[in-house]
């Protein structure tokens, strides 16, 4: 049986989440050009107790996930919604970021990308050193200084698979709910 009720899907969700390979996703260029950029990643999330989260994505360079370019940490809490009409058993879900904003650079081009636009008072980012920015003016993630980051999402489970929205085509991020996907995205498994 598949979990439809809120108080279903909130104990379906406990554990960890994997990509089943290298995903590709649109992302709006942060640069402001406009232009809509392929992204390849592999998502990891932790659903935890007490409405917590971990969310982990690695992006690569490539289709294969061969070479990892960063890395972000999401930690924070998860704020529950209403029913989802994409499906029956979706419900719509907020993961704000309010513990933790963790940026890893994991090739040198990725430290010289992120230190290019190096807000003032932040120490440079290192390859393979995670650096938690929460609470930093970030712009090249649109972050302002004290911004807590919300993403608003939806969240689904169909054949033991968990399924986020799908990222919008035009690469528009999910920060406001108005932006929230109407969509599913290629689907998570579990792995613990």
């Amino acid at each position: 049986m598949e979990p439809k009720t809120l108080e279903e899907v909130k104990a379906y969700a406990l554990g960890e989440w994997q990509s089943i390979s290298v995903e590709l996703r649109p992302t709006e260029d942060r640069t402001g050009s406009g232009k809509i950029q392929p992204t390849y990643l592999k998502r990891h999330f932790k659903y935890l107790a007490n409405d917590k989260f971990v969310g982990t994505i690695t992006l690569y360079a490539d289709n294969y996930g061969q070479f990892p370019l960063m890395e972000f940490e999401f930690k924070g809490d998860l704020i529950w919604g209403k029913e989802h009409p994409i499906a029956d058993g979706a419900w719509s879900i907020d993961y704000v970021l309010n513990e933790g904003f963790g940026v890893t650079p994991l090739h040198e081009q990725a430290a010289q990308m992120l230190n290019a636009g190096l807000p003032e008072g932040l120490s440079p980012f290192e390859v393979n050193l995670k650096k938690d920015i929460l609470g930093q003016a970030f712009p090249m993630f649109n972050i302002s200084k004290g911004q807590i980051v919300s993403d608003y999402d939806l969240i689904y489970f169909k054949n033991e698979m968990l399924f986020m929205g799908a990222k919008h085509v035009d690469g528009t991020p999910f920060d406001t709910a108005e932006n929230r996907p109407h969509q599913l995205q290629i689907p998570l498994e579990k792995t613990r």
